[in-house]
């Protein structure tokens, strides 16, 4: 069997491997979904490279560069590629399809492996899944879990997605929990084009034919934009709406985001940037409730006061079907009772 030599992104399933011959930094703004990364110019390398090239000569640069390319290549085969069998298919991609992936391509072809480079390299797949962007989340239909902060919208998520539904958790893909408050304890958000890539890719690998449970989200979740073509269909979409009593919201939250309680002075900061929205008077009285670790008062406060009222109008401002949702009633927020709405949630959506 003959298989090409170069392929577009549209090919890219049946690759066993794919490998990013990109720096390390630039694979880590953005890459392929599941991609490694195998640079054959570390980053130093690639400056040191550039440099030469413009400020040398262009000759002594290419010696230079392919050395280090070779050396790495060689490197790369001894320890990531060695135990493959004949049979392995890698796909290599650098920025533009050239040099960098063809060099890799080539030598992995002359080895025997069945070797494909990306045309257009990543420059390629950026706009192609910009395009897709704008087209993939209106094949697909929503089913967006409505509900105040607290009500535990994202374990209902990971008990839908346990049940087998379909579900899309951007706040997951975002790493980041949509709020003030929403920055996760040591976990950076991605790139915008990387989350990008992995919006995209979860989109791809839907059933068109199932439906597909999904937050309701603002249009920024921390840093990051929501591509506009879903957010749109989000906002045109049924809803249902997930009601739980205060005190269970407040436990909830209490242990949801303990890192906070441990470093009060970040806390007090990060309410500092509410200050606009709210009186004077009132942010002195959650920082008194801070400073006398008077948790649940606190957390009670900032929903009756803050996040309900918010939460309230931007959700009915920007989602339609949510004055015709369907209502789950929680009185628990626990693993348990989560696993029994969505149990039920999905059985009903079936009928």
């Amino acid at each position: 069997m003959k298989f090409p030599n170069v392929v577009t992104v549209a090919q890219l399933a049946g690759f066993d491997e794919v490998i990013d011959v990109r720096s390390p930094a630039e694979f880590a703004e953005d890459h392929l979904p599941g991609a490694i990364n195998c640079p054959v110019l570390d980053d130093a390398e690639r400056a040191a490279i550039g440099t030469m090239y413009k400020q040398l000569s262009p000759f002594d640069a290419k010696k230079r560069g392919a050395a280090l390319v070779a050396k790495n290549i060689a490197r790369h085969i001894e320890e990531k590629f060695a135990a493959h069998g004949r049979n392995w298919r890698p796909l290599v991609y650098c920025w533009r399809g050239g040099k960098r992936s063809g060099a890799m391509a080539h030598i992995l072809s002359e080895i025997g492996w069945h070797a494909a480079q990306l045309e257009g390299g990543y420059r390629a797949y950026r706009r192609e899944i910009l395009a897709q962007l704008g087209t993939l989340p209106q094949r697909l239909r929503y089913r967006v879990v409505c509900g105040a902060t607290g009500s535990a919208k994202s374990r209902l998520l990971q008990a839908l997605a346990a049940a087998g539904a379909q579900v899309l958790d951007l706040e997951e893909l975002a790493r980041h929990r949509g709020s003030v408050l929403g920055k996760l304890p040591q976990q950076a958000q991605p790139a915008q084009k990387m989350f990008d890539s992995l919006v995209w890719d979860a989109l791809r690998k839907f059933d068109a034919e199932q439906l597909v449970y999904v937050e309701a989200e603002s249009k920024k979740i921390g840093q990051l934009q929501v591509p506009d073509a879903l957010l749109a269909c989000m906002r045109e979409s049924p809803c249902v709406l997930i009601e739980a009593p205060l005190a269970e919201r407040v436990a909830f939250l209490v242990d949801e985001y303990a890192h906070f309680l441990g470093d009060p002075r970040d806390l007090k900061e990060k309410l500092d940037c509410l200050a606009g929205l709210q009186s004077r008077e009132t942010i002195a009285r959650w920082t008194q409730q801070i400073e006398n670790r008077r948790w649940q008062e606190l957390v009670a406060d900032l929903l009756v006061n803050h996040y309900d009222p918010a939460y309230h109008r931007a959700t009915r401002k920007n989602f339609s079907g949510l004055a015709d949702a369907r209502v789950l009633q929680a009185s628990k927020l626990d693993f348990a009772s989560l696993e029994r709405i969505a149990a039920q949630l999905i059985a009903e959506e079936r009928t």
